[in-house]
Parts: C-alpha cells; sequence; structure tokens
C-alpha cells in the first residue's frame, strides 16, 4: 500500500524516418491553428506530445480515476505508470521510491488490461498461480492466496476450468484475482470493463466497489465512461489532448466543472449551451435568456465579485435535469419526446433554432402521472440561480474561478 506522486510527467513519441523530416512543417502548421486546435496536435522537433506536465499526489488507498476521450493521454499516462512507457521527463515515486528507470516487475504494482490477456491453455487456478510461481513462492502459500482471492471475487467454481468456458464477465474476474493474488501496492487498471455488456458493466462495477473495500491497495482506474468514473472514483483526473482539465471529487466536477470541456464531459445528458450576456442589475449578476431574466444564486454571486467579473458575453451551462418547465419561461418546440422510465427526455428546439435538452420526471411528488408530451407541442422552461454555470466566451473558462 502506497501513495503515488506524479511530478512534472511528460510523454513524446519521437518522429521516426521521414516523419522527423516532416516535424518543422507540422509544427509551422500547428502554430498558425486555432488555439483549440493546437491542443490537439501539439507537436515539437523532437516528436509529438502526447502527456503535458502531468502533476498528481494520489493518498494511500486511494481510487483514482482518470477519465477523458480516446486520445487524451490517460492510458499512457497509468503505462508510464506501470512502467511499459518510458517517461521522457519528470519525476515518478512509488511510496518515497523514485521508479522511473525501475523495472516494471521490481515495482510491485499489478495492471488489469481491457483484453483480460488470459493463458489460454491454463486453467482460472494456473493462471491466477503462474505469477507467484515465477516468485517461487512455497506451494502452500499460492493455494492460500488463490483460493482467498477467488472467494472474494465470488469464482471458486471456477478454478478447474479454462477460459474460453468462461464468460466476459468471468474472464474480468480471473484478470483481477490473477492481480489480487501478488498484493501490490498499487493497482492498474486501463479500461477493464469496456469489453461488457451493459449489464455485466453495471455489476462489475459494484464488484470493484466492493473489492476496494476489502483490500489496501492504491488504486489507478482508466476509462473513457464518466458513469465509471463518477461511481468509482475518490477523485476523478479529467484529461484532455494530454492536459489535466481538472482534478476533483464525483461532485465537485459535476456541480463545478472548470471549464466547457469538463461541463460538456461529464453528466447524462450532456449539459445545455446558450451564448448571451451576463448582466448586473441592482449590484446583482443575472444573466438573460430567450426575453427572461435569472438572478444567480448568492454563493455564486460571492465567487464573481470575488473574481471582479464584469458584465460580458457568456456561455451559459444548465443541465437537462436542472431545467424547469414554466407558463412563463422560455419557449421551445418539442422535436423529441424519449420515455426512459422514472424520467422524459425532451429534445425541443428554442425559436431562434437552438436544440435544447429537458429532463421531466414521469411522476410529481404526489406519484400522479405527469402529462406526456407531443412532438411538435410547445413547452416553457426556466432554471433557478443556483444550477447556472457562466463561462467566458473568449476564455472557455468558468468565471467562478
Amino acid at each position: 500500500m502506497a501513495k503515488v506522486s506524479l511530478k512534472g510527467i511528460m510523454k513524446i513519441y519521437p518522429f521516426s524516418g521521414d516523419e522527423a523530416k516532416k516535424s518543422k512543417k507540422k509544427k509551422k502548421d500547428t502554430d498558425e491553428a486555432s488555439h483549440e486546435d493546437r491542443a490537439q496536435l501539439t507537436v515539437t522537433d523532437k516528436g509529438v506530445v502526447a502527456v503535458h506536465d502531468f502533476n498528481l499526489e494520489i493518498a494511500d488507498r486511494e481510487f483514482i480515476v482518470l477519465v477523458g476521450p480516446s486520445g487524451c493521454g490517460k492510458s499512457t499516462t497509468l503505462r508510464m505508470v506501470a512502467g511499459l512507457e518510458e517517461i521522457t521527463a519528470g519525476e515518478l515515486y512509488i511510496g518515497d521510491r523514485l521508479v522511473n528507470d525501475v523495472a516494471p516487475k521490481d515495482r510491485d504494482i499489478a495492471m488489469v488490461f481491457q483484453n483480460y490477456a488470459l493463458y489460454p491453455h491454463m486453467t482460472v487456478y494456473e493462471n491466477m498461480a503462474f505469477a507467484l510461481k515465477l516468485r517461487k513462492v512455497s506451494k502452500e502459500e499460492i493455494d492460500r492466496k488463490v483460493k482467498e482471492a477467488a472467494e472474494i471475487l465470488d469464482i471458486t467454481q471456477y478454478l478447474g476450468r479454462k477460459p474460453k468456458a468462461l464468460s466476459g464477465g468471468q474472464r474480468q474476474r480471473v484478470a483481477i484475482g490473477r492481480a489480487l493474488v501478488r498484493d501490490p501496492q498499487v493497482f492498474l487498471m486501463d479500461e477493464p470493463l469496456s469489453n461488457l455488456d451493459a449489464k455485466l458493466r453495471n455489476q462489475m462495477r459494484a464488484e470493484i466497489i466492493k473489492l476496494r473495500e476489502r483490500i489496501n491497495t492504491t488504486f489507478i482506474y482508466v476509462t473513457h465512461d464518466q458513469t465509471e468514473a463518477m461511481t468509482l472514483g475518490d477523485r476523478i483526473v479529467i484529461m484532455k489532448d494530454g492536459y489535466i482539465q481538472q482534478i476533483g471529487t464525483p461532485q465537485e466536477v459535476f456541480n463545478h466543472p472548470h471549464n466547457l470541456f469538463v461541463a460538456g464531459f461529464i453528466g447524462t445528458p450532456q449539459m445545455n449551451f446558450f451564448d448571451t450576456k451576463l448582466l448586473k442589475e441592482n449590484g446583482k449578476y443575472v444573466v438573460e435568456l430567450g426575453g427572461i431574466k435569472v438572478e444567480l444564486s448568492a454563493e455564486k454571486q460571492a465567487s464573481l465579485a470575488a473574481n471582479k467579473v464584469e458584465p460580458q458575453d457568456i456561455v451559459l451551462g444548465v443541465r437537462p435535469e436542472h431545467i424547469l418547465l414554466s407558463d412563463k419561461g422560455v419557449a421551445a418546440k418539442v422535436d423529441v419526446s424519449e420515455m426512459m422510465g422514472s424520467a422524459i427526455h425532451l429534445h425541443t428546439t428554442m425559436a431562434d433554432g437552438k436544440d435544447v435538452v429537458i429532463v421531466v420526471q414521469t411522476m410529481d411528488m404526489t406519484g400522479h402521472q405527469i402529462a406526456s408530451f407531443t412532438m411538435g407541442s410547445t413547452v416553457r422552461f426556466t432554471f433557478n440561480g443556483n444550477v447556472a454555470h457562466v463561462f467566458s466566451k473568449a476564455t472557455k473558462e468558468n468565471l467562478e474561478g
């Protein structure tokens, strides 16, 4: 069990062959591109930068989730911790030991891969015992550890089977068990549930949460699925184009996203965004949308005042579940009504053509069914000032800081 420290970690994939000759042109094209494009195409004379100045302190026994879209650098970061990728710059500590140049087998870590990576010719027992046999652990100790891990993961009955006789969820349990018997200081998981169907993913998420409570190990978990990140992580590290966008608890990143990317990435359905204005009336900050004005909450007033925010053009963000239907609200036409069981997702269009998603509960507080919404009908919506997120149109950063 150990803390993990990543200090200024950087990964550059060097050019090879003809790519090196093209690097100057690529860099010139990158420098002439927009800021957003530069983030996607970071090119130096040394190569393509996959991870930039990654700094993170992970506490002992903490469960950290690295999340972001494909190509954001999360798996590369995990592989650097594992020792499967060379660190270009920066320092990596496991416990108090600098491990930049330590071989993967000597880092006291265990890794679970997306594709299970089980030996097909070995039984479940043999797969789980293999690493311990290489370490020359006694047969009695191997037997104890394998059976103990199998009991935790509920796969005791499969110990005599080979992987081809197991379902995807059972194979993933075996892969986790194989890592578990090693009693590692750090448990690394690289999208371990992505090959499973939705029902199995839900079950395995619950299993990982239970597992985490039963073993004294630090977890670093990589996923592109924000639902996994929100349900599993003590803290979430949100990445984009090799840069950390925000680090925080699931509640922090949901309630106070640092920028437009985080706001749009975290939450299902995605947050609604509106180009509008931040005003100041009678000393109070107000947002205007579709002819209605909403005064921001006292907490948001204080944050904006502390940052000396002036009235300006903004991007207003409101989550679909925070939008309220109101007779005096902004008009929108219903394009699609999706019944999701406990809620209806309304896909609507405002008069200016802006798409808005609204989540409406199917029953009111008294248990009565709420009226259905037909295609082409008109609804009116508003929102409260405590759920409005205001982002700078220029920097895309949250103006509350």
